[in-house]
């Protein structure tokens, strides 16, 4: 008889350093997603790095941020550590 040893109970951002750090760069990118998208939408200048955006630079800084972030998100759920086995 086989059984699965695969389970959705592992699953979770806070279990581990690697999974904290994770969710920390994922958060962070999802408010840098937020600040490219006001700042292409106002046409203004990053408040940091003094560069004047468009409507389709913010667009850009925007969907890149939100792919580190769910990128970074996915690891913190699902990828383990590897060192403590």
């Amino acid at each position: 008889m086989t059984a699965s040893t695969t389970s959705s109970d592992d699953i979770g951002l806070f279990k581990s350093p690697f999974s904290i750090a994770s969710t920390g760069v994922g958060v962070l990118a999802l408010l840098a997603s937020v600040a490219f998208l006001w700042t292409g939408y106002q046409e203004s200048t990053l408040p940091v790095a003094g560069t004047e955006l468009s409507m389709l630079s913010g667009l850009v800084g925007f969907m890149l941020a939100v792919l580190v972030a769910i990128t970074a998100l996915v690891m913190a759920a699902y990828m383990e550590p590897g060192f403590d086995n």
